[in-house]
């Protein structure tokens, strides 16, 4: 006879004996969901580990940066190995996620969600989550879910003090909320992409473990709640839309305030629609992705705005007119300049750059593809032509589509001792 203690016992689905208790929650609702967190830091990381514990089936983790010794103060999923290694942090995160709710599929992507991350993608998520330290980021995040037509919760930490925010497209809006003087500085911020990159810096502030455990909690919440759109429309749940929730720990303090700010014509916010699929890869050349563009959408004339970013084909040195070739997307100047020995000691005010906003016909590098140009996989592309303005989803090359439509079955095989 077999030995009992060996004899496998199916466990019930994640969360189902406790979670199925809430009136509300519909585990089948997360197991589906498509949730995207962006920023891995101390607030991602509490974001991350709540979702994985509430068991969301499908996340997407994006953030450039690498575990570093000072993160390991405040983020759960950091280990001493992977400062000292310097592993990308969406690597770290997705492994120990794993560990802690096996059945969750994470998509893990190295990048910034400034101009990395498609709009396709984004397209394809039913709640993102900002957990992001700088005021650039949170701008290019409204953006891109304003385009999407996607809500996102936004969180914020600094010492003691949080906020948390969601906004929603048609409702509210990040870049509405800003003041003259954030808006005038954001503005130069676009026109210089130098002056992004080490602005970025400034934005970034010191946090403690409990005050990212306390708004990261509040964020995963709020997605949780918007995974729940018909519960919300019912009354049943209230979200934090067009409200901000603040807390202050070192009174231990804590408000609701009203946030609410929509610009019929703030451009940020405009919505990307009707959307056509088309063939078309990074791995294109321009002219070939403007010629199928002509004959798919039966028009002469086409042209492939860069909305987000430029083209720099190269920079001229005020002192002496003197011109060097970049071919770069503007995003990655500061790369270049900190790389190129004539470039690298001169200050940034003496030298300008040349940029190139469409590609077009008269596009004077036709043979260059897409990628080098700074498109981004999967991404939307608005073009223009003669007949108007048209938004097309480039084809999901990298396959993220597999990932996100993976159906969820929870069965955890549990032995006695």
């Amino acid at each position: 006879m077999e030995n009992e203690s060996t004899i496998p016992v199916i466990a019930p689905a994640w969360g189902e004996e406790v979670l199925s208790q809430l009136s509300w929650f519909k585990l089948d609702r997360l197991k589906q969901a498509n949730v995207m967190v962006v920023g891995c830091g101390a607030l991602g990381n509490e974001v991350l580990k709540n979702l994985v514990l509430f068991g969301v089936g499908h996340l997407v983790i994006v953030d450039f940066d690498v575990v570093e010794s000072t993160n390991l103060t405040r983020s759960v999923l950091f280990r001493r190995e992977d400062a000292e290694t310097g592993r990308p942090k969406v690597l770290v995160a997705a492994d120990r996620l794993r560990e802690i709710n096996p059945s969750v599929h994470i998509l893990p992507l190295q990048g910034d969600i400034c101009h990395d991350i498609g709009l396709g993608l984004l397209r394809q998520m039913d709640v993102v989550v900002g957990c992001v330290d700088n005021r650039w980021a949170r701008y290019c995040l409204n953006r891109l879910c304003m385009r999407a037509g996607v809500p996102w919760v936004d969180g914020g930490i600094d010492g003691l003090e949080g906020t948390a925010r969601v906004f929603m497209p048609g409702k509210n809006c990040y870049a509405c909320n800003l003041g003259p003087e954030a808006l005038k500085d954001l503005s130069y911020r676009i026109s210089c992409s130098t002056a992004i990159r080490r602005n970025e810096q400034a934005g970034r502030v010191p946090t403690t473990p409990v005050i990212a455990s306390i708004i990261g909690a509040v964020e995963a919440q709020e997605a949780v709640k918007l995974l729940h759109s018909e519960e919300l429309a019912r009354g049943e749940l209230t979200s934090l839309c067009g409200k901000m929730f603040y807390y202050e720990g070192q009174h231990l303090a804590a408000r609701v305030v009203d946030f609410t700010a929509y610009d019929e014509d703030c451009p940020v916010h405009e919505q990307w629609f009707p959307v056509e699929s088309v063939e078309i890869t990074t791995d294109w050349r321009v002219d070939r992705a403007l010629d199928y563009l002509s004959k798919r959408l039966n028009c002469k004339e086409v042209e492939i705005q860069l909305r987000d970013h430029g083209f720099v084909d190269y920079l001229v040195v005020r002192r002496d007119e003197r011109q060097i070739q970049v071919m770069q997307p503007d995003y990655q100047i500061e790369q270049f300049v900190e790389q190129e020995p004539a470039l690298q000691y001169l200050p940034f005010h003496a030298m300008y750059q040349h940029d190139i906003k469409q590609l077009n016909t008269q596009f004077p590098y036709p043979e260059l593809t897409l990628k080098q140009v700074g498109v981004a996989a999967w991404d939307m592309l608005q073009v223009t032509t003669e007949q108007g303005t048209y938004y097309v989803e480039m084809a999901d090359e990298c396959g993220y589509g597999q990932f996100l439509f993976q159906v969820i079955t929870y069965k955890f095989t549990q032995y006695n001792e």
